[in-house]
């Protein structure tokens, strides 16, 4: 081959080399480390002084937060959560259904029930049921003074309470299913019941569980109110104890350590419920 032949031939290309490569720099977020930073530090020193503050009696706390009376005001406060959380959504799933129904009488029923028991505190109407016998004597001649222990009280002024708002998230969890899966049950030959039971309510209940379980932390703390009326819950056992010992600040961190702990207990086994019903969608990754 001559020289001019090779002259001629083209140019190998060149490789770039580790040099002509262009370096990637991370951006760099010097306010969000600065803030992390000044966060850290407000809540060490937030927690120092929690713990290292003797107004709080830590040893107290450790004293009292086993003692017999604590575990029944503590039993007692979970048992009515689950009574007022289990007949408040019975009744509440029937007023969503009236609401959703084709009779004008019975969504007209279900709304006002809404509105009126949403519309009273809770506080109001635990009173009103306490102080039932004022309003009517007798009821079918039968003497209503006494007739309704604190506890009964608290079950009924709860679970009419929670009915109201149970509805609304009844409704929305069934209104959240597309038609079309209806229109395709329908279409399959599948019964009203078989409809509801195997189609909407699975998808129904994506929708229906975040908020109820935010309800159910929320009952779970809104039970301390049934205090007022003297019944033995949580908070009401701790008060028992420092109306006698006058060491409030210790026994309300009792009240206050036991509700966190199962609120967390109770937000952990949220966050699997939702996963479950939420397989086979983005938000289940």
């Amino acid at each position: 081959m001559s020289s001019d032949t090779l002259a001629q031939a083209p140019a190998a290309p060149e490789i770039p080399g580790p040099a002509d490569v262009p370096r990637i720099v991370p951006q760099r977020r010097y306010g969000q480390w600065t803030a992390a930073a000044v966060v850290l530090v407000l809540l060490a020193l937030a927690v120092t002084s929690v713990v290292r503050n003797q107004a709080f009696q830590w040893d107290v706390v450790a004293a009292y937060f086993t003692t017999g009376s604590v575990l029944r005001g503590l039993w007692l406060t979970l048992w009515l959560t689950a009574v007022v959380m289990v007949l408040g959504f019975a009744l509440g799933t029937l007023l969503a259904a009236f609401r959703l129904s084709a009779n004008p009488v019975l969504r007209a029923v279900g709304w006002g029930y809404v509105w009126l028991f949403r519309s009273i505190p809770v506080l109001v109407q635990l009173l009103l049921w306490f102080n039932i016998g004022a309003l009517y004597p007798q009821v079918l001649g039968v003497k209503t003074v006494n007739l309704l222990s604190p506890v009964a009280v608290a079950v009924i002024g709860l679970t009419l309470h929670e009915a109201a708002y149970a509805a609304e998230v009844v409704r929305g969890g069934i209104l959240s299913v597309g038609r079309d899966q209806i229109e395709a049950a329908q279409a399959l030959g599948l019964s009203r019941w078989r409809r509801g039971w195997r189609i909407v309510l699975p998808q129904a209940m994506r929708s229906i569980v975040p908020p109820a379980g935010n309800m159910l932390i929320g009952t779970l703390k809104g039970t301390s109110i049934v205090s007022v009326i003297a019944v033995n819950d949580l908070l009401f056992s701790a008060q028992l104890i420092y109306h006698r010992t006058y060491q409030v600040i210790p026994l309300l961190m009792v009240a206050t350590l036991w509700y966190a702990v199962v609120t967390t207990l109770l937000g952990i086994g949220q966050t699997y419920v939702e996963k479950y019903y939420a397989r086979g969608t983005e938000q289940a990754r």
